[in-house]
């Protein structure tokens, strides 16, 4: 009970600051990630909050889980919804930047509380994020690399953003490049690994020992 406590907090607590994360890039107004430019995009083309496009496009994305038999977790559905809901919270919390210095400090900040989030709510081990798990699932049924299919997903939905009226720029180009290595140093220490069970209790003194090879792995009424 204590370890799942750990990490459902662990998990929302990733889920905010990711908000947050977004909150910070867009403010800056030097380049979104590339889902953010589609996001974006769509606020700007269509109306709604970025939040509000962020939990659409999020809950359409899950619909594409089912062909790809994809299971979604608790954090799956925590992330399609409250992702959206913070992003929008600190959209209206944070102050606008509007010296080159303060935006850069936004976009910098921004991506090293991205890395930290996204090491929160993998290592919490209560399901992926949407996307995420629309690139293993299509890279799981194509047999095509991770990589590829990240990749390709992302520089779709970038092109469609930039289409849309989304703001790419130098922020685009830095969360490109420096979210796998932050991932890569956060995740691996905010990962929450099960317990491992007791080690069993050795044999009672005069106790016949178990049996080992076949003789231990064969089911009661089979030779």
């Amino acid at each position: 009970m204590a370890l799942m406590a750990r990490r459902l907090v662990q998990l929302y607590v990733g889920l905010a600051f990711y908000g947050l994360s977004i909150a910070l890039q867009v403010a800056s107004a030097l380049g979104n990630n590339p889902w953010d430019v589609l996001h974006q995009g769509l606020s700007r083309r269509f109306g709604l909050s970025i939040g509000a496009w962020i939990v659409i496009t999020g809950a359409l994305v899950m619909l594409v889980w089912i062909p790809l038999r994809q299971r979604p977790g608790i954090g799956t559905v925590s992330n399609a919804v409250l992702v959206g809901v913070f992003a929008d919270l600190f959209l209206w919390l944070l102050p606008v930047p509007e010296a080159a210095a303060a935006r850069w400090a936004y976009l910098v900040a921004a991506v090293l509380v991205g890395g930290f989030a996204t090491g929160c709510y993998i290592g919490a081990g209560l399901g992926p994020g949407p996307r995420d798990g629309l690139m293993t699932g299509i890279a799981a049924r194509g047999r095509h690399s991770l990589r590829v299919v990240r990749t390709g997903i992302e520089l779709t939905v970038l092109a469609g953003g930039w289409l849309l009226g989304g703001t790419v720029g130098a922020g685009t180009v830095l969360y490109a490049v420096a979210i796998g290595p932050l991932t890569h140093v956060f995740l691996p220490a905010l990962t929450i690994r099960p317990r491992t069970p007791a080690t069993a209790p050795g044999p009672e003194p005069g106790a016949e020992p178990e049996p080992v090879g076949p003789a231990a792995r064969a089911e009661p009424g089979r030779p």
